[in-house]
């Protein structure tokens, strides 16, 4: 049914995070082609938001800052954003989140056709008037779960693209930050929200300094303003030069020095993805998520998980962390190498 549909003023719900809404991005673009005429809005955290400006398959975005949804303002800033979302109009809304949050927007809207996951999350697929019948959190890699409501649209013949809107005046700073740096530079990626998710620094550091010894080049280090005491600790270790830019981009400018990388070495967290939809190898170590799921989209060669009885457990904290060391720069080392390799070999072909 949803295949044959038409739609005038479309809302896309899938506020966070970071490598969520990357995951999304497919998605987005196919329904540009299902709905060629239509507006079509993103309604996004408003931390993200940046991210999506100067998207060619959107029309504007509907920010909301999660922040004022807390303590005395909370109440007035939700009305603000209801009033605003129903002040649009919407004759289509898709949530692609699965939560109570996203469901209550996707019903406040007023919109006649509400489109979620059968399998959403703390009641919000009663929001909903059609339900897509996607696989659950555990069925399969998050690209192709969003690529469900592309299925259901009509659209998922298409092939999956990713379009990360890169502005010219980041591009261009984040060439001339780059431009002393020796190549290969490998973007690095020692921070996580989650203590599960972070590999040893010591561990980035003998990686690092091992590819240095074999391929020369350098390293940028990007991610949170949090992750800044993390990167100065490995950056001290390293025998090459460095970059550090961490907390000090804007995702915009993320994106665009990301894109002027070789490689990307990194934990997995958003911008890890974010590397991957624009091209750039990754090596990721795994910890407590599984590559299966969540790792690099169509990069899984390029990662390594533990061996451990937990591994993959999704826990946010543990007390035990015996992933750590069995996971060591060792095990990790033949991925970086190779692909640092399949570097070398192209830029050598180019100049040939």
């Amino acid at each position: 049914m949803l295949d044959r549909i038409d739609a005038r003023r479309i809302a896309l719900i899938k506020p966070s995070a970071l490598g969520d809404i990357v995951h999304s991005l497919p998605v987005l673009t196919a329904l540009r082609v299902r709905f060629p005429a239509a507006r079509i809005t993103w309604v996004v955290n408003r931390a993200y938001e940046s991210l999506l400006t100067g998207h060619p398959d959107l029309t504007d975005t509907l920010p909301f800052d999660r922040g004022a949804f807390k303590g005395l303002r909370a109440v007035g800033a939700f009305c603000s954003f209801v009033a605003e979302l129903r002040r649009r109009r919407f004759d289509l809304v898709i949530d692609m989140q699965g939560l109570l949050r996203s469901g209550l927007m996707a019903w406040l809207s007023g919109a006649p056709r509400r489109v979620g996951f059968r399998a959403a999350r703390e009641g919000g697929r009663y929001a909903y008037t059609h339900k897509i019948a996607a696989p659950g959190r555990g069925g399969g890699h998050a690209v192709d779960r969003m690529w469900s409501v592309a299925e259901a649209f009509g659209v998922g013949h298409l092939p999956k693209t990713f379009r990360v809107p890169l502005q010219p005046t980041d591009v261009s700073a984040a060439r001339d930050a780059l431009a002393a740096l020796p190549r290969p530079v490998v973007a690095v990626a020692v921070g996580a929200k989650w203590l599960t998710k972070r590999w040893p620094p010591a561990h980035f550091a003998e990686a690092l300094n091992r590819a240095h010894s074999y391929f020369g080049g350098s390293c940028v280090f990007i991610g949170a303003p949090d992750d800044t005491a993390l990167s100065l600790e490995v950056g001290a270790k390293l025998h090459g030069p460095s970059l550090d830019l961490t907390g000090r981009t804007s995702l915009p400018r993320l994106a665009a020095v990301l894109s002027q990388c070789d490689a990307m070495l990194g934990n997995d967290t958003g911008p890890l993805h974010l590397a991957a939809a624009l091209g750039v190898p990754c090596v990721a170590p795994y910890l407590c998520t599984q590559v299966a799921l969540h790792g690099p989209y169509q990069q899984a060669s390029r990662c390594v998980e533990t061996n451990v009885a937990c591994a993959g457990s999704y826990l946010k904290k543990c007390g035990n962390m015996v992933c750590m060391p069995e996971l060591t720069a060792d095990r990790l080392w033949p991925k970086l190498a190779e692909t640092l390799d399949a570097w070398q070999l192209n830029r050598t072909s180019r100049s040939a």
